[in-house]
């Protein structure tokens, strides 16, 4: 047999790590969804703003500034309006394309306010009612602040809404997840490393020695070891070592560009998670209340500033995309003489 032929039958990283872990695609470009088949998908204020500049999305775009126009009222209710059925049109188009779920994110200027990222979430779980979706295929995405674990905790018990807890850098967040009770959470592995590369003069980590891949690895453990429901699925990640090291964890989500690499690596690929391996880990439980909470992530400082510079920059993606839509909304209504 030839050395072609053998390349050809030999089995990718990205199928062999789908046998151990759930595979999500992190992107709103649904040819790339179409392209590596992954279970599920996430958005972000980020991902959406990118996509709703490309040309194959125009339609999504149009269509939502219809929505927000025939439901009315003034400049900055349209703006909310269209934005919330943006993100929902484009989650409504993934959904067709992959046999799990969506999640969708809400704005992250409402990080620190509970009752607002409640209503907030409820409006999107309205949309994608009235679409034709039942929330039963949608995790709703929410910063990892104090507030919005709560606001996931009262979204999970009270409306059954499955929480997707985002921005998430620290211990003491991943505890107080699972305490609440959300569906998932999604620790950032290569913005944990982006902090220690930028901080601690090491500028290279093997993966087994990656702050983020540690991080996954110790959540990962706790859960397991003292029996929390709650789905840990790894993102943010900046080399295909970072997800051959958590191989095993429940989920992952992984962009376009490091599905197409593990796409194309043949090389062989164990679990390094596993439910057994956690259970026998000597770990001691810990119970958070909101003092203790606020200190404990305090206490680490690049969780401290992670959370705060992701909580910016999704908030700036999001003015973004509010200007390119109400520049959008104002020719609109000046063809039509409004």
């Amino acid at each position: 047999m030839s050395t072609g032929k053998r390349q050809k039958m030999a089995e990718s990283a990205l199928d062999q790590l789908k046998k151990y872990t759930v595979v999500v695609a992190d992107t709103g470009d649904f040819n790339a969804i179409d392209e590596y088949k992954p279970q599920d998908a996430t958005t972000n204020p980020s991902l959406i703003l990118a996509a709703a500049q490309m040309k194959d999305y125009q339609h999504l775009v149009n269509d939502a500034i219809e929505f927000g126009k025939a439901k009315g009222g003034s400049e900055d209710e349209q703006l909310t309006n269209i934005v919330d059925k943006l993100f929902v049109l484009f989650g409504v188009e993934i959904l067709k394309k992959i046999p799990g779920r969506v999640s969708t994110e809400v704005d992250a200027r409402l990080s620190f306010d509970t009752e607002g990222m409640i209503q907030r979430a409820r409006t999107l779980i309205k949309l994608y009612e009235e679409a034709g979706i039942d929330k039963e295929r949608i995790l709703i995405k929410l910063s990892s602040t104090w507030e919005g674990i709560q606001a996931g905790k009262i979204l999970e018990k009270e409306h059954g809404i499955h929480c997707n807890m985002t921005l998430l850098f620290s211990f003491a967040q991943a505890v107080a997840c699972a305490e609440a009770g959300v569906t998932l959470i999604s620790p950032f592995v290569g913005r944990i490393l982006d902090w220690h590369v930028a901080n601690s003069g090491k500028t290279k980590y093997d993966p087994s020695e990656d702050p983020g891949v540690q991080s996954v690895t110790a959540i990962y453990n706790y859960y397991k070891k003292f029996g929390y429901k709650t789905i840990v699925m790894g993102a943010s990640f900046r080399n295909i070592g970072e997800i051959k090291a958590l191989a095993g964890c429940d989920y992952l989500t992984i962009s376009p560009k490091l599905l197409g690499e593990l796409s194309k690596d043949d090389s062989k690929l164990t679990p390094k998670l596993s439910i057994e391996e956690a259970q026998k880990q000597d770990l001691a439980k810990i119970q958070l209340d909101e003092k203790c909470f606020r200190w404990l992530h305090n206490d680490d400082q690049m969780a401290v500033e992670k959370l705060s510079d992701g909580i910016r920059k999704f908030a700036a993606d999001s003015i973004k995309l509010e200007k390119m839509i109400a520049e959008r909304l104002g020719s609109c209504n000046s063809k039509n003489g409004n």
